[in-house]
């Protein structure tokens, strides 16, 4: 089964997670300032879960944007297809 970006956006956070534990393909992960960030690979796309290990949540769930600086933080660890980025 596949979804789309614009179904996924549409969804609300809860169910955001549970599509990407049920069809997501897990990545890697990074710390970025106060966040364990986990790298999904959804269908043709990547998502971001950003948890506050402070809180003991998961704060939000987005698109990787193309030309941020956390692919540094990425490309450290594997490279990524940037067909695939937003």
């Amino acid at each position: 089964m596949k979804i789309s970006k614009k179904e996924f956006a549409a969804l609300t956070l809860r169910d955001k997670i549970d599509v990407l534990y049920q069809l997501g393909t897990f990545v890697t992960n990074i710390r970025y300032y106060g966040y364990k960030v986990n790298l999904y690979l959804l269908s043709t796309f990547y998502v971001e879960v950003f948890y506050n290990h402070k809180k003991d949540l998961i704060e939000k769930i987005e698109f990787l944007p193309q030309n941020h600086s956390r692919h540094k933080f990425y490309s450290d660890q594997i490279k990524l297809p940037l067909d695939l980025v937003d």
